[in-house]
């Protein structure tokens, strides 16, 4: 009949189009909502986009979690090569249910994949086991870890990590408590420094002093009858931007109903899916890093009295976070370096490589999510995990720049973007922002109200509570849940939306899109721009609120004199105690060191040399590790050396030049050897790493003439160095 009009006026034509969206939309809703009561009833729900087959499942450990480990089916046509480092990513189990590192096929996993790396992935099921806490979880975690690495004999390196937001801390404490476990550990959106942030922006640190700290997490914990809802925490992520949740998400489905179904329901399908948590896990995680902040200040112990320090983590850390996420900040994401070090040199000195990178813009979900992260940022950093693993220890910041008509030796480039590392320093840290001594004195308060608070609410009020919640009173709150309840109201369970499927199958035979210059599409367009705007303003009205309530509530000298804190904000430790163990090793290591200037074969001298003249530079780019990687590849393989003995070579050589830079070139001729033709071959190597990323500054060019010197070879600065032949 619709069909059959012959003429319709842009208001009925808008209002017909109106209606169709509607009947649509809700059919959106009601699909999202079938979804969820199927992925809700499955006993291992999860969205990962690949075949997987279950390698170990924890519950069968002798401290069981419920936690497993899966290998990664790859796709047909997918080549794996065996000597390739398996590649293991870990997701968050923050409220929602695994499988978001693998939800597309630009993902964390496909990433892997296709750069021929064996991948697994530990995911959890949606229910916890009895007893089971943070430390278990760790446990289980070094177990699979080492259960990859047997199933790779061949790898020229151990399995490297990936720990997607939460996930991140706990592969740390993992890492430090088992530091011979892993390779490389990238930390994609993870925050380790919770009280880290800048005056003005971050209100989720404020959460915690506001709610007067953590006796609320009890209190929740004990009405689920010793579970913690996940969908409490997908609730407070939900509030950071109430826009978004009460308005633009829907809006977007509505508006565009004919094109947008699929990407929400999959997004839906895992962020409808809250998991749970033992009421101790959650407790530990609210006591431990929320509010007490624990873990980068070395305060955390295990149940056997080691003490988590994450100077202990042998393997190099990758850190990625963006300037757009306002659930992992920068700051949150690396000042745990700040806590652990007072200077660049004692990062050196305890041979820990950490590399940064900041995105301009993507937000905290983009981070594991977006197709472009993946392809970009993700891509190189798994195809250049190798350069990496082999960095002298130190601090450093990944560039990638797109390459173009002006990058020379492209031949060397893996992919469309150059990956280059280069030297920071710790006031490059400090310079994000930060807290001063006053805010952690604020946050050290909330701290201290946060146990006095617990102590009463343990007293007072826990054993009513307890006594009155039973297991079947929990499950019923659960289910009613707002997060849970949005989602199962809107399915076929619903008798009031089964007329919904006809009708929107009528609709669809139908359907008739308003004309995009439509008067009233332009009003409701600027109708829903003011309804964000709106709901914007209210969301910075309130996060401003909030942080001159705890500003002035934390920051009140009666409240800190009341808790005990007094009037110095140098009562309030914020670094990492001396570990005297780590120093005598440290002392060790150089004295061990100053024997080893003229011990070493004509590899050890290359790498001295390289590692002298680009040392200005403070840049390191994947080209001149490419060229090393190609005349390695070029050598018999019983000449060839492994990744580990290449890395051990490196960083020997590195402390050798930071301990004595005169000395460690005065000695390079012991390492020489008297095969003239050795001598030639060798400075040939040189000069084409040296040439790989183009021309030398002054001071390099300097260096290399020094070194050829040494070499036995007069430096022609007529003659330019040969360019490297891929």
């Amino acid at each position: 009949m619709m069909q059959s009009w012959p003429y319709m006026n842009f208001v009925q034509d808008y209002w017909l189009d109106a209606w169709q969206r509607s009947i649509l939309f809700l059919d959106v809703m009601r699909e999202r909502g079938n979804i969820y009561q199927e992925h809700s009833a499955k006993e291992v729900p999860h969205v990962l986009h690949f075949q997987a087959e279950v390698s170990r499942d924890g519950r069968k450990l002798e401290r069981p979690v419920n936690y497993a480990l899966v290998r990664i089916v790859p796709p047909a046509g997918t080549k794996i090569d065996p000597e390739k480092a398996p590649i293991v990513v870990v997701d968050p189990r923050a409220g929602h249910g695994p499988g978001i590192g693998g939800m597309k096929h630009d993902s964390q996993i496909g990433v892997a994949l296709a750069a021929g790396h064996a991948c697994y992935f530990i995911g959890f099921l949606p229910n916890p086991m009895p007893g089971q806490t943070i430390e278990d979880v760790c446990h289980a975690e070094a177990l699979f870890i080492e259960d990859v690495a047997a199933r790779h004999p061949d790898a020229d390196g151990k399995p490297i990590v990936i720990g997607n937001c939460q996930a991140g801390w706990q592969i740390m404490m993992m890492a430090a408590i088992c530091p011979n476990l892993t390779g490389p550990i990238m930390l994609a959106g993870s925050p380790l420094s919770y009280w880290a942030g800048v005056h003005g922006k971050n209100p989720m640190r404020y959460l915690g002093g506001l709610l007067g700290g953590t006796w609320l997490t009890t209190l929740a914990g004990d009405m689920g009858h010793g579970i913690f809802d996940g969908a409490n925490l997908v609730a407070n992520f939900e509030a950071l931007n109430p826009a978004n949740t009460y308005w633009t998400k829907d809006y977007n489905v509505y508006s565009k109903v004919d094109t947008e179904k699929d990407r929400f329901l999959e997004f839906e399908t895992w962020w409808g899916s809250p998991v749970l948590l033992n009421a101790g896990e959650m407790q530990w995680i609210a006591d431990n890093l929320f509010v007490g902040n624990r873990l980068s200040t070395g305060e955390l112990r295990t149940s056997k009295g080691m003490r988590v320090d994450l100077r202990n983590i042998r393997a190099p850390i990758i850190v990625f976070c963006s300037w757009g996420d306002n659930i992992t900040p920068p700051q949150q994401a690396l000042d745990w370096v700040l806590d652990l070090y007072d200077r660049e040199r004692e990062i050196v000195a305890n041979g820990q490589t950490i590399v940064y990178t900041l995105h301009d813009s993507i937000g905290h979900l983009g981070i594991f999510v977006s197709g472009k992260v993946a392809t970009k940022e993700h891509g190189e950093f798994v195809s250049c995990m190798d350069l990496i693993d082999v960095l002298p220890p130190g601090l450093y910041e990944a560039v990638i720049t797109e390459v173009d008509e002006n990058t020379l030796n492209p031949e060397l480039v893996h992919g469309r973007y150059l990956f280059r590392l280069e030297a920071r320093t710790l006031a490059d840290i400090r310079a994000l922002g930060g807290n001063d001594a006053e805010d952690d004195k604020r946050f050290a308060t909330v701290e201290r109200v946060s146990e006095i608070n617990q102590g009463l609410y343990r007293t007072l009020v826990a054993p009513a509570v307890r006594a009155s919640v039973t297991e079947p009173v929990a499950e019923a709150m659960r289910a009613m849940h707002p997060n849970r309840l949005r989602f199962a109201m809107y399915s076929d369970a619903n008798p009031f939306m089964q007329p919904v499927k006809a009708l929107a199958e009528s609709v669809r035979a139908a359907r008739q899109p308003v004309a995009a210059d439509n008067p009233l599409l332009e009003m409701e367009r600027t109708m829903s721009s003011w309804i964000t705007s709106c709901l914007n303003s209210y969301g910075e009205f309130r996060d401003t609120m909030t942080e001159v309530m705890f500003l002035n509530t934390y920051g009140s000298p009666l409240l800190q004199s009341l808790v005990g804190l007094g009037a110095q904000p140098t009562q309030v430790p914020r670094h990492i105690e001396r570990d005297l163990a780590r120093e005598t090793a440290q002392a060790e290591l150089r004295a061990e060191l100053e024997h080893k200037f003229d011990v070493g074969q004509m590899e050890d001298a290359v790498l001295r040399a390289l590692i002298y003249i680009r040392l200005p530079e403070r840049s390191i780019d994947e080209r001149g590790f490419a060229v090393l990687k190609l005349i390695r590849e070029s050598r018999p393989v019983s000449k060839r050396i492994s990744l580990a003995r290449f890395k051990e070579m490196v960083r020997e050589q590195f402390l050798l030049i930071c301990l004595d830079e005169e000395r460690a070139v005065n000695t390079l001729p012991a390492l020489l050897g008297a095969d003239a033709a050795e001598h030639k071959a060798a400075l040939d190597v040189l000069r084409r790493v040296l040439a790989a990323r183009g021309a030398l500054s002054d001071e390099g060019k300097r260096r290399q003439a020094r070194i050829e010197a040494l070499f036995g070879a007069k430096a022609d600065k007529s003659v330019k160095p040969e360019p490297a032949h891929a």
